[in-house]
């Protein structure tokens, strides 16, 4: 179990990362293997951009507005990997273009990684307290089990009703929760 939501976010990171490796380590001829693990791409990064989206960026917001832009520019990120994610959730791993395509999603991934890891999770850590990313852990795992299975790139980003940024961490619970 995860000690903080920074753990369990940088634990899926891990997870996504050995899936890359798996894929730039197959051969150009394995096309099921490539097509398999995209697959498995899609839900890991699907379930985790959500996760972000509707708990963790919102809590982000909700602690200090300088990390604002850095939470929009990662919702940007996410939005472009979902349009890639949702354009190989339809493509045959024997197309010309399904590689290169993952590899640019790879590429992408990569760097929002590490500007999220770097950056962004330290500067987290800082704005908030240790109570709160804990206790942010069972709302992560509850937005997990609502994610969708497959890239909509065009669903919403952010909780929904939300037209700014929620002022606690119990509103971003309440949230994810159901509570209103």
């Amino acid at each position: 179990m995860p000690t903080d939501a920074i753990a369990l976010l940088k634990a899926d990171h891990r997870v996504v990362e050995e899936l890359f490796k798996k894929f730039e380590k197959s051969g150009e001829r394995a096309l099921k293997t490539r097509r398999s693990l995209v697959d498995q791409m899609l839900r890991e990064l699907v379930t985790h951009t959500y996760i972000e989206e509707q708990v963790f960026y919102p809590f982000i917001r909700s602690l200090n507005k300088l990390l604002n832009d850095e939470t929009l520019e990662a919702l940007e990120e996410h939005h472009a990997a979902k349009a890639t994610l949702a354009e190989l959730q339809v493509m045959s791993s024997s197309e010309e273009r399904f590689t290169p395509k993952v590899t640019v999603l790879i590429e992408s991934v990569r760097h929002h990684v590490k500007e999220e890891e770097r950056e962004l999770f330290p500067e987290v850590r800082e704005a908030s307290n240790r109570s709160d990313l804990v206790a942010l852990v069972p709302a992560l795992e509850a937005a997990k089990a609502k994610a969708p299975s497959r890239a909509l790139p065009n669903a919403p980003d952010t909780p929904s009703g939300e037209t700014s940024s929620p002022s606690s961490l119990g509103n971003v619970l309440d949230h994810v929760t159901g509570v209103t």
